[in-house]
């Protein structure tokens, strides 16, 4: 029991929770949702993971390339892994692949952001003009 305890303890919470971690999934959002919210991400914590399992992989490496190409992101680390998921329907466990991409921020990340500000803030200001 107290091997138990002793796991328990040493378990790194902040490890389990990372507060710049998006969790993929190719169902629930659209892409640009995830593209976005990484964006956010990176401006608060100047870096993101993004999380995904099997199907939605394709997903996760979709936004990373954009980012990755609009001059936004730099990869800073891909880590692959297989996780056991306890399948409901055929009572064993199966394995799911797994993908964690860590983006940091570009030397020119904050001069590109404020650029899209600024050319969305004209851009609705033309259209309130016209109506």
């Amino acid at each position: 029991m107290e091997a138990i305890t002793e796991g328990v303890n040493s378990i790194n919470i902040t490890e389990a929770y990372k507060k710049n971690r998006i969790q993929v999934s190719n169902t629930k959002k659209p892409l640009f949702f995830y593209v976005n919210l990484a964006k956010r991400y990176m401006q608060q914590h100047n870096e993101v993971e993004l999380s995904a399992l099997g199907m939605a992989i394709a997903t996760v490496v979709t936004v990373a390339e954009i980012l990755k190409n609009n001059g936004l992101a730099v990869e800073k680390k891909i880590m692959t892994s297989t996780v056991d998921i306890k399948d409901d329907s055929r009572g064993r466990p199966v394995q799911k692949a797994k993908i964690e991409i860590l983006l940091g921020k570009t030397a020119n990340f904050d001069e590109l952001m404020a650029a899209a500000a600024a050319e969305d803030g004209e851009n609705g200001e033309a259209e309130e003009h016209t109506a």
